[in-house]
């Protein structure tokens, strides 16, 4: 048996060779998987499940659930670019959201997932933000809005995000190492899962006299003209990278 963990996909219309990559992996090594975990940030950006004008947002659905029609069960975690995912996409995607965090179990091991944004406690204007827009009133007003002035605010915040990166240190960005202590301290030291820092690593930390294992997802990304994506799979009890290409 595998169980298959990616996140930070940021997939658009704007990477074709990241969406290729994708498509690759739905149509091959996902189908040897049991089940599959995206933790978040599939996409690059969600403005709501009637957005059929950007033709990324259905063709991936449909191949999501041909996935799932293959007997992948597809789960999916909102991250910090698509937490507006909801419930009409994930049927036509055959897929399920999950709450943050999960916790799940891969054999005997309990097994903790989040996307990783909670956890950057030290970035706090973000943090309030994060705050603001996940309450049901906010996505209630937003998603009430029309299609094209629910994007024209998306790409300015998008705007805004970038240029609020380039002010902040990268420890600022990164996890907050109480904020991983208390997480896994509140359920009961399991290993932990999560993306969103586009640092991968595999770090092992006491928390309490628990060693746990805390494992960065990778980010997808083009760079030099060539794109790579990558796979965190399970399975005879063993987690492993595998790249995509």
């Amino acid at each position: 048996m595998q169980v298959h963990f990616i996140s930070d996909l940021h997939l658009t219309v704007d990477r074709p060779a990241l969406t290729a990559i994708f498509e690759r992996y739905l149509a091959g090594p996902a189908r040897d998987a049991e089940a599959l975990y995206i933790l978040g940030d599939l996409y690059e950006y969600w403005a709501g499940d009637d957005d059929h004008e950007d033709p990324l947002n259905d063709s991936l659905a449909n191949q999501l659930a041909a996935l799932a029609q293959n007997g992948t069960r597809i789960h999916f975690m909102p991250g910090n670019r698509d937490f507006l995912i909801g419930a009409e996409f994930a049927r036509r995607a055959r897929l399920d959201i999950l709450p943050e965090p999960t916790l799940i179990r891969l054999g005997t091991q309990a097994v903790l997932l989040c996307h990783g944004d909670s956890l950057c406690t030290d970035d706090t204007a973000y943090q309030a933000f994060r705050a603001q827009v996940r309450t049901q009133a906010y996505q209630t007003q937003f998603l009430g809005q029309p299609l094209v002035a629910r994007k024209q605010f998306i790409a300015g915040i998008r705007q805004k995000s970038e240029a609020a990166k380039a002010g902040k240190s990268a420890e600022i960005m990164d996890a907050n190492s109480d904020a991983i202590a208390s997480l896994l301290r509140s359920h009961n030291y399991p290993l932990l899962i999560h993306g969103h820092t586009h640092r991968p690593a595999r770090h092992q930390i006491e928390v309490d006299g628990h060693t746990c294992e805390r494992w960065v997802l990778a980010d997808w990304r083009e760079s030099d003209g060539k794109a790579q994506g990558e796979v965190l799979v399970w399975a005879d009890g063993v987690l492993s990278r595998q790249p995509l290409e």
